[in-house]
């Protein structure tokens, strides 16, 4: 083992040590150490109280009633910007299953071990002094009361002492589990396992934002992490108070085209997102694009049909997100990715103003994240290939039209201008003439020149609210190719709505 010790935590572990205190890194630093990843925050324990601390180290700050001092280092690393050391401590009991009534300052380090979550976040090293000699950098003292050391060998997850006080003392711990065996590729532990179903009731006592955070962990954890921690809170009983909908796909049979059921083809939409090392947002849309399959199914046997559902399935991931509390961006995001995700596109069918249209409808910002959900949808459904020629010879097309005008701002005129030409004060008529003037040049993008927009406009100027209205309408309800014509016929055909 390689134990390589920042400059910044060496100098507050022999701060404290020269001030005649003990000092242990503790908690998933130590537990990265030992698996030999890099530590994502770093974490000491002292028995020093924190007004010895702040003492010690007058650049500190302390804000809270855990006994933790945030000291700051002045370090470029954001992860060592502010190290934290807390006092040895014990807690009482936890009323909101979430956050200790009270503590009390501990003896010991192991009595402070005894209060933490799992076994491999159990563990405490003591480095000694930075002049001590140290071969090939070996902590000086490795503290494992509960066998942690052990866990990490054997890739298992378990709770430090009777399961059901730790779920009972924090309620978050039932998720952490998943969490931790997600991320490190671990297992639970028989009776850990057990405890949770038979706790996961109390996940609805914790917030929303603490149950997202955690949620968020799992998705975003590393190659096949996230689809089996998914599978993983479905079989501990904790997905029901996290995303139901999701639920609801478990068991419901596609058609011909599907191999999988709603809930398979959905984990392994995800997996496929999680393999490529894609976005939050991908890896959402994959997750749940096809979440309203089950509420749209009509029929059974291999000429089921799922019709709209990837409108049903946008409105339900918005209040799945809301619920949980993303931010707007993510769910704004992430639901127009799954509004979009079905799109019908044939070589020799679809022409350069398709293209130009299903980049007005989807834009140009989104195109990336679209097709990788299409990838992931089409992998989910069992096909060899994520990329066929047809998305390739779309990827062609939206690059030779990428620079054409495609939305009101890329117009040669503004609003500004129409009113300026027709004299007229801000109202609907404006509006109508931008999107009159862009499907003219959507169709052609030649004729997005000022001289030309400024002669349509004198024109559609001249019409009456009613002919401009009815001019309008027909261009803002204008289908993309996409979605023309044999639209219905083709998605009936091979079933893909």
């Amino acid at each position: 083992m390689q134990l390589v010790i920042p400059k910044e935590i060496e100098i507050v572990v022999n701060g404290l040590k020269k001030a005649g205190f003990q000092a242990f890194l503790v908690g998933g630093c130590v537990r990265d150490i030992l698996l030999e990843r890099i530590p994502k925050d770093w974490d000491v324990a002292t028995d020093a109280k924190p007004e010895e601390i702040q003492k010690i180290f007058p650049d500190s700050v302390y804000e809270n009633k855990f006994g933790t001092v945030g000291i700051k280092t002045g370090s470029e690393d954001r992860t060592l910007v502010l190290v934290e050391v807390t006092t040895f401590r014990k807690e009482e009991r936890y009323s909101d299953f979430r956050h200790p009534d009270s503590i009390k300052f501990a003896g010991s380090i192991e009595e402070d071990l005894s209060r933490r979550d799992f076994t491999i976040n159990a563990i405490a090293f003591d480095i000694g002094a930075s002049d001590t000699p140290r071969a090939s950098n070996v902590p000086k003292l490795i503290v494992d009361p509960f066998g942690g050391q052990v866990d990490l060998k054997n890739k298992l997850i378990r709770t430090v002492g009777n399961p059901e006080d730790r779920f009972n003392e924090d309620a978050l711990r039932l998720m952490r589990a998943t969490r931790f065996a997600a991320e490190l590729g671990f297992e639970i532990d028989g009776k850990t396992a057990e405890a949770i179903k038979e706790n996961s009731g109390l996940l609805g006592k914790i917030a929303k934002e603490r149950v997202r955070d955690e949620l968020v962990k799992i998705i975003m954890s590393d190659k096949n992490g996230p689809a089996w921690g998914i599978s993983m809170l479905e079989h501990l009983g904790l997905l029901q108070y996290i995303i139901p909908e999701l639920r609801e796909g478990i068991d419901i049979s596609q058609n011909k085209h599907h191999i999988y059921t709603v809930w398979e083809h959905n984990l392994r939409a995800l997996d496929y997102s999680a393999q490529n090392n894609y976005s939050l947002e991908v890896r959402l849309a994959s997750l749940l694009h096809d979440v309203g399959k089950p509420r749209t199914k009509r029929g059974e046997g291999p000429d089921s049909t799922f019709y709209g559902h990837e409108v049903v399935g946008a409105r339900m991931a918005k209040k799945i997100l809301e619920r949980l509390h993303f931010s707007k961006r993510v769910i704004d995001n992430v639901t127009h990715l799954i509004r979009c995700h079905l799109f019908y596109y044939n070589v020799g069918e679809v022409t350069e103003a398709g293209v130009r249209r299903f980049l007005r409808r989807v834009g140009p910002e989104n195109v990336d994240d679209l097709l990788k959900v299409r990838e992931a949808d089409r992998i989910g459904s069992g096909v060899p290939k994520a990329v066929p020629y047809k998305t390739r010879h779309l990827q062609f097309m939206i690059e030779k039209v990428k620079s054409d005008p495609v939305s009101p701002k890329m117009l040669k005129v503004n609003g500004g201008d129409i009113m300026e030409i027709l004299g007229i004060e801000p109202g609907p008529r404006v509006g109508q003439i931008l999107n009159i003037l862009l499907e003219e040049i959507l169709d052609d993008p030649k004729k997005n020149k000022k001289e030309n927009l400024e002669s349509r406009i004198k024109k559609l100027g001249g019409l009456s609210d009613k002919e401009l209205n009815k001019l309008s309408k027909a261009a803002k309800d204008k289908k993309e190719e996409f979605e023309l014509g044999i639209e219905e016929d083709i998605k009936k055909k091979y079933y893909v709505r």
